[in-house]
C-alpha cells in the first residue's frame, strides 16, 4: 500500500468530521454521517462498540489495530475516509432528508481517484447508488473507482454483521 504524510486533514467549513483523501489511495471508505461519539471525540468510528478499526486489522488491510484517534494515520496504508453527510452527525433516522450530499462524494472520488469506494453500510450505498444492493463488489463505478458495499460495523447494526464480507473486500484490494 502507498505510504505518505500523516499530517492531520484539514476540517472543511461546516464538516463534522475532516475527510482523509488524497490522490493514490488504494480504498476509501464512506460512512453515512459520523455518530454522536464520533463527532464528540472528532473521530471517525469512536464508539467502542464500533467493529470498525478491529475489522481493518483482523482483515489485514492495517498492520495492528488503530485506535479511532489515529483516524489520520490511515493514510500511511494508502486508505482514506469520508462521509455522505458532512454537515450532520448522529444515527441515520435522525439525518434530515437533504443531508447526503451525493454530487460532493462524486466529486471527490472522481478528483482523488481511489482505486476502491467502500461503503461501510447498505444505507451508504443505497443512499449513493438509488437502489437496492447486495454486500460485495458492485457493477457501477465512479469514474475508474470500483464500489464496494459492506456490513455496518456499528454496534447498532450488530444484527446484520458479518466479518466475509470485509475479507473479501481485502482480497480485492491485493489484487489491485
Amino acid at each position: 500500500m502507498t505510504t505518505g504524510s500523516t499530517a492531520m486533514p484539514r476540517k472543511a467549513e461546516g464538516h463534522i468530521l475532516p475527510d482523509v483523501l488524497r490522490p493514490g489511495l488504494q480504498l476509501v471508505f464512506c460512512g453515512t454521517a459520523a455518530g454522536k461519539r464520533s463527532a464528540a471525540e472528532r473521530a471517525y468510528y469512536a464508539h467502542p462498540g464500533n467493529l470498525f478499526w478491529r475489522a481493518l486489522y483482523e482483515a489485514g488491510l492495517t498492520p495492528r489495530q488503530l485506535t479511532p484517534s489515529e483516524f489520520p494515520n490511515l493514510l500511511e496504508y494508502g486508505i482514506g475516509l469520508t462521509d455522505l453527510a458532512k454537515r450532520h452527525s448522529g444515527n441515520d433516522d435522525e439525518l434530515p432528508r437533504d443531508a447526503f450530499d451525493m454530487a460532493a462524494l462524486i466529486t471527490k472520488i472522481e478528483r482523488y481517484q481511489p482505486r476502491m469506494l467502500a461503503f461501510t453500510s447498505k444505507n451508504a450505498a443505497r443512499a449513493a447508488l438509488g437502489r437496492a444492493v447486495h454486500y460485495g463488489l458492485q457493477t457501477e463505478a465512479i469514474g475508474s473507482t470500483q464500489l464496494f458495499v459492506l456490513p455496518s460495523p456499528s454496534g447498532q447494526a450488530r444484527g446484520h454483521w458479518d466479518f466475509l464480507p470485509w475479507e473479501m473486500l481485502s482480497d480485492c484490494i491485493s489484487k489491485l
